[in-house]
């Protein structure tokens, strides 16, 4: 079979009304060899657009003596007779092929067609990004010319090999499985597979080492057991009974000298193992404050390891990110495995919807293929795939992405579906296997959200402990605000409804009708009949949510303003509820009362079929079945906790989006203040909390923290210590903070239009002098969305790129690999990209901070807050709004110097850091970098002098 690969470049997306401007083709022979190309510019009826120039490099002169579209299908047509047509993205391709074949008189193109996209997201299911450009360069494919035809048609031609070529590689049991996924008579990409299934069949001897092969599945994991012995088997507490703290850190150091030459001791670091050390062992808590170079991994992972292994305590790590989670399972564990004088174990646990569970993924694969849609088929199929790699199964491996994290959810792990030790799938089960190495390990790292979960669980969830750690503890409030709250949106219920009805055939509710009624038991057509009269209340269920959900709408678009990116919110007072409360209190009962009345029969049901039968199919179901009730419950819990403003400590709003309106509905409730239930479930339940940041301090002061964390009664009694480390970079040499002091003012409509011309001019000259290689940080995506045309378009004359956040496609991660892949650039970003960027060296040059931070004092939980100081006769801006922008403002900050070689320049444009008496505040928490401020037009010559001394100096001597 011969494959033609194919790929246009045209003016825009549609195909009835852009054109063609380049074809490209590559040819693959039955050997698996590129064998021959075409390429062709294409001359279309109307200038290219500028967007389009931009992007693909393809200008109006390149195509002006080009053939004409009908004579490049002349050339092409010939050429895909009896081909398979491939693409990335084919159906773009596709579209675009048979509307100029239409246009031009000749027949539709009607050979099979396979996207690269599809056989990516199988073969290589755990790819960060499925973009061509990603994938070449993630496969080590060459692809010198990215958005030009000829090039990428090149590149999809191997990409369509070496996924070609992964399938093959699979195990038959694997490829198997996919068979039965797809319809091979009806479906270009089941033909692939079944193609690809009959080679296998005539390769018996090909190796599959180190596979597992369970109930049909091939796995890279075998079962666990849990009569491994404990913790420890080497006597690792015994060789530290003879080591005092001291003498360890000196053979940990000596050891981190010898593997990495270039390894220094530094006196923060130093000072953080000491401080965490004795607050284990003193039975404290300390709040240190760890600025970027500080080491403060090993600053709390060194002393922690010594404590726990020498007075057998378990250790747990928490992390909020699930990057830095990962950061210290593949890198700073792995390095103190080799430099401790000991051994130890440690494992990674996280919330259980985080694994898969085999017994719901093994169900699912027994369903006919027409019960899925393409794109549930598709991540299945790569789910599938990556059974036969994983050693962890663990979701953030895969890449579903959007609608694929559905099948992810019903494949999930969680509790009520659980059928532990009568599971087929116990010993090997991901979720009890991580439980099971927590169990055993000296360290555990878990994140945020399952501490507060476990909290939530009464600590059913992680092993016990009684010495914590907190990594990124500036968000703890946060997250302890969100998860000991509640949430119910519009998919809460919609989710496990599907779950339970899909369609006549599909879903638990058809299943379990259709097995009972095959079962041959004697109750059968009793029970049947029970569960053909529940089954129509979920159609009443839905018509009463979705009724709920418009009306909630209703009332949150008529009583609040959207916001710039269309978001509604809505908070509700119990003594000030709006005139329709009544009516839409009426409504939600009526979906509290249907729940029930759906509940309540068939939890009676599955206990009585339960009794009856324990064959394990009808166990499963049932089991599962648990689980969607147990989702419904909850929804209920929620629904009237919401209806009746139940909780007092609460605060209650609404959020939903203007534009997907009833669908985006959520109705929330959060506590006011966490500090108190912080107090009683952790600091008072702990004997040790060590919590750490690069941002915990205002003004040199922990005062805040301290007091929104309710460890203030701690301090008093005289448990709380607190350390801020000396920086291990040179600040005053490495980062010059410039304010460019005659900088227009937002004052009004006027004031902002000034100032954000005024913000584009700076901006383009900065960049200029620089060379790009500069961050942008916004507070405000109207301002980014004002500034991101005129500037691109001033900068990309002069060669110097434009990315913007949610104007270029890709997440936080892509966007950053774009600008440090490609130096002169200048990245615009919101609220995410205040922290967790890294972006050392040359890399970054300059940032700029746009406006100071202040988070919208409009939010329920703010405005809650603000209310409580009000009414404790304090200033809810100096005690709430101005310690979190001066954070939020820090962390933005710390994107500058991120070695002790960096160096560069931050513009600040908010002149309220020098004009008004709280500005003092966020430039005083600064780590000493050299201030100045200066009319703007002499900011352009600073950053030369200051970037450039050496040639300063000289141009000084020469005048």
């Amino acid at each position: 079979m011969k494959f033609a690969v194919l790929d246009f470049e045209t003016t825009g997306m549609s195909s009835d009304k852009d054109e063609i401007i380049q074809a490209g083709l590559a040819f693959i022979d039955e050997t698996g060899t590129v064998c021959s190309t075409y390429a062709s510019f294409v001359r279309p009826s109307k200038p290219i657009p500028p967007e389009i120039t931009r992007l693909t490099g393809i200008a109006d002169k390149d195509v002006a003596g080009a053939p004409e579209p009908e004579e490049m299908l002349n050339d092409i047509v010939p050429l895909l007779q009896d081909v398979v047509l491939v693409g990335h993205n084919v159906e773009f391709d596709f579209r675009f092929l048979q509307a100029a074949l239409d246009r031009s008189g000749y027949l539709p193109f009607g050979g099979r067609l396979l996207d690269t996209v599809e056989l990516a997201r199988i073969a290589f299911p755990t790819q960060s990004s499925f973009a061509l450009a990603s994938l070449t360069q993630a496969l080590g494919i060459a692809h010198d010319r990215p958005h030009q035809a000829d090039s990428d048609a090149l590149a999809t031609a191997e990409l369509f090999l070496r996924c070609r070529s992964r399938l093959r590689e699979l195990p038959l049991l694997t490829l198997q499985r996919l068979h039965g996924m797809f319809e091979s008579d009806q479906d270009d990409l089941g033909w692939l597979i079944a193609d690809t299934l009959s080679w296998r069949e005539m390769q018996p001897h090909m190796p599959e080492d180190g596979l597992f092969y369970f109930r049909q599945f091939a796995m890279s994991v075998g079962d666990w057991s849990e009569e491994q012995n404990g913790r420890r088997e080497d006597g690792a507490s015994l060789a530290l009974q003879n080591m005092d703290f001291d003498s360890y850190l000196a053979a940990v150091q000596g050891n981190l000298k010898s593997a990495f030459h270039a390894y220094e001791a530094r006196e923060g670091q130093d000072i953080m193992f000491k401080q965490v050390y004795d607050a284990l062992e003193e039975d404290a808590h300390l709040l240190v404050e760890a600025g970027t170079g500080t080491g403060k991994s090993l600053g709390y992972l060194l002393p922690s390891l010594y404590y726990g292994l020498k007075e057998d305590k378990k250790i747990v790590v928490s992390t909020h990110t699930i990057q830095l989670q990962e950061q210290l399972r593949e890198r700073d564990l792995p390095l103190l495995q080799q430099v401790l004088p000991m051994s130890f174990k440690a494992s990674v646990f996280k919330g259980r919807n985080n694994y898969l569970c085999l017994r719901k993924f093994e169900h699912r694969q027994q369903l006919p293929a027409h019960a899925f849609s393409r794109e549930e088929a598709v991540t299945r199929a790569g789910m599938t795939v990556w059974l036969g790699e994983t050693l962890r199964g663990e979701s953030e491996e895969l890449n579903t992405g959007g609608r694929g994290r559905e099948e992810w959810s019903a494949v999930a792990s969680d509790a009520a579906s659980c059928l532990n030790r009568a599971c087929p799938w116990f010993r090997r089960c991901f979720y009890h296997r991580a439980r099971q190495e927590a169990g055993k390990a000296d360290l555990i790292i878990t994140n945020h959200a399952l501490l507060f979960t476990d909290m939530r669980a009464d600590h059913r969830l992680l092993p016990a402990y009684d010495r914590l750690v907190v990594d990124e503890a500036h968000h703890l409030e946060e997250v302890a605000n969100s998860h000991l709250g509640e949430k119910t949106s519009y998919a809460s219920l919609m989710i496990p409804m599907q779950r339970a009805w899909k369609d006549a055939r599909t879903g638990l509710l058809p299943q379990l009708l259709s097995t009972v009624s095959e079962s041959g038991l004697a109750q059968a057509s009793v029970w049947s009949e029970k569960l053909e009269m529940v089954i129509p209340k979920l159609h009443d269920i839905r018509e009463a949510w979705e009724r709920w959900m418009e009306a909630l709408f209703q009332l949150l678009s008529s009583q609040a303003a959207a916001d710039e990116t269309g978001s509604l919110t809505l908070r509700l007072k119990p003594d000030d509820l709006p005139a329709q409360w009544d009516a839409l209190g009426i409504d939600g009962n009526n979906v509290i009362q249907l729940l029930s009345d759906f509940i309540r029969p068939l939890e009676k049901l599955a206990v009585e079929i339960r009794e009856d039968t324990d064959e394990l199919g009808m166990q499963g179901l049932l089991t599962d079945l648990g689980g969607v009730l147990k989702d419904f419950t909850n929804v209920r819990a929620d629904t009237q906790s919401f209806v009746t403003l139940g909780k007092p400590e609460f605060v209650y709003w609404i959020e939903g989006h203007s534009q997907y309106r009833s669908r985006s509905i959520q109705v929330l409730g959060a506590p006011a203040d966490v500090s108190a239930l912080l107090r009683e479930g952790v600091f008072e339940n702990k004997a040790s909390v060590v919590m750490t940041s690069a941002t915990l301090t205002i003004d040199k002061s922990f005062k805040y923290v301290t007091e929104q964390l309710g460890l203030d009664e701690a301090e008093k009694g005289g448990r709380l210590k607190t350390a801020m480390l000396p920086s291990p970079f040179r600040y005053r040499e490495q980062a010059l903070v410039l304010i460019p002091r005659d900088f227009p003012a937002i004052k009004g409509r006027d004031g902002e239009k000034a100032f954000i011309q005024a913000l584009i001019s700076s901006l383009q000259e900065t960049a200029l002098t620089v060379g790009g290689r500069t961050l942008v940080l916004f507070t405000s995506y109207r301002m980014l969305r004002a500034v991101y045309d005129p500037l691109k378009e001033n900068l990309e004359q002069h060669g110097i790129q434009v990315l913007g956040q949610g104007m270029d496609d890709g997440s936080r991660s892509r966007l950053t690999q774009q600008f440090m892949k490609q130096p002169a650039s200048v990245l615009l970003g919101t609220s995410s990209f205040w922290e967790g960027i890294d972006l050392p060296g040359d890399a970054l040059t300059c940032l700029a901070i746009v406006r100071l931070p202040f988070q919208p004092p409009n939010h329920p939980v703010a405005e809650a807050k603000s209310e409580k100081l009000q009414a404790e006769n304090k200033n809810p801006f100096m005690k709430l709004s101005l310690p979190q922008a001066v954070i939020k403002f820090k962390q933005g900050f710390g994107r500058l110097v991120r070695t002790s070689t960096d160096k560069g320049i931050v513009i600040l444009y908010d002149t309220r850091v020098i004009d008004t008496n709280y500005g003092k505040y966020f430039l005083y928490s600064l780590p000493g970098p050299k201030m100045e401020h200066l009319p703007t037009s002499g900011m352009t010559s600073r950053i030369n002098e200051w970037l450039h001394p050496q040639a300063a100096l000289e141009e000084g001597e020469a005048r």
